[in-house]
């Protein structure tokens, strides 16, 4: 199985945020979302980074008292630069690997250097656990009618 089996089931909608928009911004989008991390894109299209709670998080301590400067300091210089991506031809259970061993929660997708989508952790353990189910239901399904 592949991640477009996810992308295919889950959408592609992401929501996104420009490299020039202020940590204010990307705050305001998590919460709007209800999601954890953004992905960050550039004035071209391609994923320069992605900004996630624990960004956020990392900031307010690394930042003391001035919460009004660090509101408005651009997301870009505190992001997290150069994230890992994956392709929908890649395979879900390497992209749980990898997000598992570089403990990572969202993994961009990106075809020709454009995001086109973004799997959680959760995501890709909700779809192995439904593949299990079935395997487990189909196996019940073959012995009783044996």
């Amino acid at each position: 199985m592949t991640i477009a089996a996810i992308l295919m089931q889950k959408g592609a909608d992401v929501v996104s945020i420009p490299a020039d928009a202020t940590v204010s911004d990307a705050n305001a989008a998590l919460a709007q979302h209800r999601i954890g991390a953004l992905p960050v894109i550039g004035e071209d299209g391609a994923v320069r980074g992605i900004f996630s709670e624990r960004d956020m998080v990392r900031l307010l301590a690394e930042g003391g008292a001035d919460a009004t400067a660090l509101l408005a300091t651009p997301v870009a210089s505190v992001m997290t630069a150069e994230p890992l991506t994956a392709t929908r031809d890649d395979s879900i259970l390497a992209a749980l690997s990898l997000m598992t061993h570089r403990r990572i929660r969202h993994l961009p997708i990106v075809e020709q250097g454009r995001l086109i989508g973004i799997v959680s952790i959760g995501d890709l353990v909700k779809h192995r656990i439904d593949r299990i189910e079935a395997d487990a239901a189909a196996m019940r399904d073959y012995i009783q009618q044996a």
